[in-house]
Order: structure tokens, then C-alpha cells, then sequence
């Protein structure tokens, strides 16, 4: 199931949405640039390498600044086309609405503070890896999980391929997140019961499970204002053909 679209109109302009998105797409474009061998150095220097962080003698952050600066690094770094523009079109989908509720400076925190959630969360799973972590899957995950409980009536227009034929369909957000977050989370659990391919990296399942988690508890925290109402849009404003 690809998402198209959610059925809410942000009553504001999204000026931090759309920045984080240009700001990741700058910067994947330099990756992209880059040869192998520079990009591999780049991706171990400002990856979240679990390994190099101090997890269980927390005062030495203060001593380990390339530690510290990967904490938010990693956040803006991707691995390949699929990875960019998945995380890209998600937050693009979901972020507008939630930095609307929060305004533009509680979001920008939020959103920071869901990545480190993530990184800490995936981290402590695997504490001696050496593989860098690198995504903003899990600060998105925790605009998915603000979003699971900000808007949980609200609909998203997802593609589904049936018999090669595309369909759009309209799916509660509160079906299609709480779907996506339990995958994630039998998937992470899977994944720990081969320690090995923990190891060797792929999917960060726990930095997406901390993102959500961190989004859906703290999201009331950074939501002090009365919500006003929000208006739907209708299909044929999102498929104007």
C-alpha cells in the first residue's frame, strides 16, 4: 500500500516541514555526488554508530563531541533513492498537519527530539554495533505517532495494486499508522531473535518503534493551544483529473 494523501488541509503554511525536506534533499544530492569511498567515510563519521556512544556512562557525552553531533546527523543522511524518497513523501504527507497543531517552533523541537528517541531507542537494542544508523525514519516515526493520535479520523488515500490494476482507496489514519506501527513492531521483534542480522544492518525497526512511541506519548506536550476546526477535502480536490 502506497500513500498518496491525507483528506486534512493545514490551515497554515508548513514552513518547517517543507525546510526539513529541503534541507534532506540538499543534502542527498551531495551524497549522491560523492564518490564511494568519501560517502562511506562521511556516512561512519556522521552515522549513529550505537558503539561509539557512551550509553552506559552518560558524562562522557560531554567529551565525545563527534558522539553527540551524530546524535543529530544521522537524522538528514540516507542510503539510496527508495530511502530518501520514502521518508521524504511520508513526512510530506503527515507533517504539515502536525507542525499546524504544534506551530512551527514546537514541531522543529518535537521532531529533533522524536530522532534522538529513535536513535537512543535502537542504540540500547544493540548497544556494540558498528553499523551506522542513518535515516529520519525515526523522527518521522514520531510525527506518524503525533499524527495516530492528533487525527485518528482522518483519511489517507493509499494506492493498492489489485490484480494490476491501481485502486485508491480512502483508510482510516488510525487504521493505516496502528497497521504500520505493529508491523514495525513484530518485525523488530523478529530481528531479535537473529541477533546476527541485528548486526549486519538493514532496517532500524527499533528507531522506527521509539519514534512512534516517543510521538504518541509526548505529542499532548507540545500541543498546548484548543484545536480549531480542520476542513476535509474532498476527492475531487485531490484528483483534480
Amino acid at each position: 500500500m502506497l500513500p498518496i494523501r491525507d483528506t486534512i488541509r493545514s490551515r497554515s503554511f508548513p514552513i518547517v516541514n517543507y525546510t526539513l525536506i529541503g534541507i534532506n534533499t540538499a543534502i542527498f544530492l551531495f551524497e549522491i555526488t560523492m564518490p564511494d569511498r568519501l560517502l562511506e567515510r562521511l556516512i561512519y563519521t556522521f552515522g549513529m554508530v550505537p558503539a561509539r556512544l557512551p550509553l552506559f556512562e552518560p558524562w562522557r557525552f560531554l567529551t565525545s563531541p563527534i558522539a553527540v553531533i551524530s546524535l543529530f546527523t544521522h537524522m538528514f543522511l540516507h542510503g539510496g533513492w527508495v530511502h530518501f524518497l520514502s521518508n521524504m513523501w511520508t513526512l510530506f504527507i503527515f507533517g504539515d498537519n502536525v507542525e499546524d497543531r504544534m506551530g512551527s517552533l514546537r514541531f522543529l523541537l518535537f521532531y529533533l527530539l522524536g530522532g534522538l528517541a529513535a536513535a537512543f531507542t535502537q542504540a540500547f537494542i544493540d548497544p556494540s554495533s558498528r553499523v551506522p544508523a542513518i535515516g529520519a525514519s525515526g523522527a518521522i516515526a514520531a510525527v506518524m505517532g503525533a499524527y495516530f493520535l492528533l487525527f485518528p479520523n482522518a483519511k489517507v488515500i493509499t494506492l493498492v495494486p489489485l490484480f494490476f490494476m491501481p485502486y485508491f482507496v480512502e483508510i482510516s489514519a488510525f487504521f493505516f499508522l496502528g497497521v504500520w506501527f505493529v508491523t514495525q513492531f513484530f518485525s523488530g521483534v523478529a530481528s531479535l531473535l537473529s541477533p546476527a542480522q541485528i548486526s549486519m544492518g538493514g532496517i532500524a525497526w527499533f528507531a522506527h518503534i521509539g519514534g512512534f512511541a516517543f510521538g504518541f506519548l509526548t505529542v499532548k506536550l507540545f500541543t498546548p493551544r484548543r484545536p480549531l476546526p480542520y476542513v476535509r477535502v474532498y476527492p475531487d480536490e485531490y484528483f483534480p483529473w
